[in-house]
């Protein structure tokens, strides 16, 4: 089967996971990853805000356009990568997913991460960190990178961290032109 196959049958069936699952509390609305299915690069984040629920749309928000500037700054063309979020479903409120609808979601984002097979995956946050690549302290672990299994993780803040705490700002410019150097080499 094809990847593009592939992932249309994997964001089918995530999508009825809201359908199959008791007291399910998220959005019902499926925001699947979106790029191309061979980039050599993919950033993955937390979940959808509202704005990505309404227009069913990755990182399109103020913290999306921010993270546009960032990979500008790493010599990326956002067209040229893979962005999705580990639950991919907007909880209410903008809250934190739960443990439980981690759990629920990941199968999926590891099948994704499976079928684009990029050889750089971007992290960004807390949640993004610690469910890919098992890191708990982004504060004190951004801008570093670590191989697993065959593949390599960039760990930096959430573009959204930056966008509430301006100071985080200067510090995510620097992970991100760290970040350029870390492509060159890779790419």
């Amino acid at each position: 089967m094809d990847r593009i196959a592939e992932m249309k049958k994997l964001n089918l069936n995530y999508s009825k996971i809201p359908y199959k699952t008791k007291n399910w509390d998220l959005s019902k609305v499926l925001v699947q990853g979106e790029g191309p299915l061979d980039a050599k690069v993919m950033f993955i984040g937390q979940a959808p805000g509202r704005n990505e629920d309404v227009e069913r749309r990755p990182f399109i928000g103020t913290s999306g356009k921010f993270l546009t500037q960032l990979m500008t700054l790493a010599g990326i063309d956002r067209k040229s990568v893979y962005i999705c979020s580990v639950v991919q479903f907007f909880p209410p409120l903008n809250r934190m997913p739960t443990d439980e609808e981690i759990e629920l979601c990941k199968e999926f984002l590891f099948k994704q991460i499976d079928i684009v097979n990029p050889k750089l995956v971007v992290l960004l946050g807390a949640l993004a960190s610690k469910t890919v690549a098992n890191v708990e302290k982004v504060g004190t672990n951004h801008g570093t990178i670590i191989e697993k299994e065959g593949r390599t993780y960039f760990i930096s803040m959430h573009p959204a961290a930056a966008v509430r705490i301006r100071t985080k700002i200067p510090v995510m410019e620097k992970d991100f032109k760290k970040l350029r150097t870390v492509v060159k080499k890779i790419l």
